[in-house]
């Protein structure tokens, strides 16, 4: 058995049950993390001693780390599906999902973790504003290359796709101003098709505060 620990509507568990939801995998999930707390317990951190979400075990083998849970559910049970099997079109999805982590989260998540998860008292409109801007900018990246290509690598939905999905999610749902982007907007529209999409990263995360926690126990 497949166990996920998180809360659903972790940024850092989506990829993970967005994967589990493309392969059709048997699982548990248990709420973690966030208003659920939990992370901190014993019992949790000799599973993940960073006390961070998601965790997973498989058959006993456990693994912390949202990327590295992605890339090893895709290469156990979606090799030649989620997984190229290919070693250059792989490291390709792996570029992608790595650029992700490190160029587009780090510039989109403030301006969420401001807009959704912060009291209106407390938001930083230049944290917000700026990050905007880079999101935008780093977008432009990603418009470019989907330009010529109907997923990140191509013809074929892959892993490179899943977690950039996940944040054009949250991109396009902000209450924030956008550039027509219509690569990128043409690619979210082929995701949005996909059930799996639809049921593990299309999550409601209201507009404020309050609404973001009652809609996280609600999801549960």
């Amino acid at each position: 058995m497949l166990d996920i620990w998180g809360r659903k509507n972790s940024s850092n568990v989506i990829p993970v049950m967005w994967v589990v939801g493309e392969l059709g995998l048997e699982h548990q999930r248990h709420n973690i993390g966030g208003s659920f707390g939990g992370d901190d317990s014993e019992a949790y951190l000799q599973l993940n001693p960073n006390g961070l979400i998601p965790t997973i075990t498989d058959h006993g083998f456990v693994l912390w780390e949202s990327l590295a849970i992605t890339r090893y559910l895709c290469r156990k049970y979606g090799m030649g599906t989620l997984c190229p099997q290919d070693s250059q079109q792989a490291a390709l999805a792996d570029q992608w999902m790595d650029w992700c982590k490190s160029m587009l989260m780090p510039s989109l998540m403030p301006v969420f973790v401001n807009l959704i998860r912060t009291a209106r008292p407390a938001q930083d409109r230049a944290v917000i504003d700026r990050g905007t801007a880079a999101t935008i900018q780093c977008l432009g990246l990603l418009e470019q290359h989907l330009q010529t290509r109907t997923y990140i690598l191509g013809d074929s939905f892959s892993m490179g796709d899943i977690p950039l999905g996940a944040m054009i999610y949250k991109f396009f749902n902000l209450d924030i101003e956008r550039p027509a982007l219509p690569a990128i907007e043409a690619w979210y529209a082929r995701l949005c098709e996909r059930p799996a999409y639809r049921q593990h990263a299309m999550i409601p995360f209201g507009s404020s505060l309050e609404e973001w926690l009652e809609l996280e126990q609600a999801g549960a």
